[in-house]
């Protein structure tokens, strides 16, 4: 039986922090789950499934209306989902029962560190160390957010100079510090081995790259991309970090691909 059950639209970096996080660990994880469009078309519960054929009807009563990422979609949540998911969204974390939910892909990722800390102390050595730890992932956390609304507003043709000014603005306040961190020439964020902080890290860049998938509205509405052909001399550190940890036996299953793909766009 898997330590942890993630049920998420895919691919998904933010649920590769844990499965990352799991290899170093030992941790059994299993994730279920489909693109974001034919989530529309599955049962969410920890025992999610793409719904067969007549079940919609059936099932109308667990009919809720998605927010974030899925605005607007009709979606089958049961009730034991959202009494174990209580803000009713993905990715969507269980125990091995099913009943207790962990919500927030960094508690996710923490959860499998806590689970298989005996093996791999992913979230630090002391309390200080784990202190600063959750201080990156707290700083990652805006990051986030912000990086969020900028890709939702490019997939859904929305963008505007506003929004994009402030995931610019969000992007050069988290790489200035992820630079500052890793000066004079650290190949760890925190301490002297790879940790949580790192691992968030490279999922929230793999994340945001999806930029590059998107150049041609950015160029249509007279917009840069945040992501610019100089910006790994804007922040060599932080970037150099980045394909160390992309070419990592643990990352490299989930992001290397994920980054090429991405990569192979920019160059287009």
């Amino acid at each position: 039986m898997a330590g942890l059950r993630i049920f998420s639209y895919l691919p998904n970096p933010r649920v590769w922090k844990a499965t990352i996080a799991a290899r170093f660990c030992g941790v059994a994880v299993e994730v279920r789950g489909a693109s974001g469009k034919e989530l529309r078309d599955w049962l969410w519960d920890y025992d999610a499934r793409p719904l067969a054929e007549g079940e919609h009807q059936s099932l109308s009563g667990l009919a809720r209306t998605g927010r974030v990422g899925l605005t607007g979609a009709q979606l089958f949540k049961t009730d034991a989902f959202l009494e174990a998911q209580p803000f009713g969204n993905v990715p969507a974390a269980f125990g091995p029962d099913g009943h207790i939910g962990i919500f927030e892909s960094n508690s996710i990722m923490r959860a499998v560190a806590r689970l298989g800390e005996a093996t791999y102390r992913l979230y630090g050595r002391d309390a200080y160390e784990a202190s600063r730890i959750d201080s990156f992932l707290d700083v990652s956390l805006v990051f986030a957010r912000d990086s969020q609304i900028y890709l939702l507003a490019l997939s859904d043709g929305t963008v505007d100079a506003a929004i994009h000014a402030q995931a610019k603005q969000a992007f050069a306040i988290y790489a200035s510090g992820l630079e500052q961190a890793l000066s004079p020439r650290r190949e760890v964020l925190v301490g002297d081995r790879l940790s949580l902080a790192d691992i968030c890290f490279a999922a929230e860049l793999a994340l945001f790259m999806n930029e590059h998938a998107r150049a041609a509205l950015l160029k249509e509405r007279g917009l840069d991309k945040i992501l610019h052909t100089g910006v790994e001399n804007d922040y060599p550190l932080v970037f150099a970090h980045f394909a160390r940890l992309i070419a990592h036996e643990h990352f490299k299953p989930d992001l290397k691909p994920y980054v090429e793909k991405l990569l192979s766009k920019a160059a287009a």
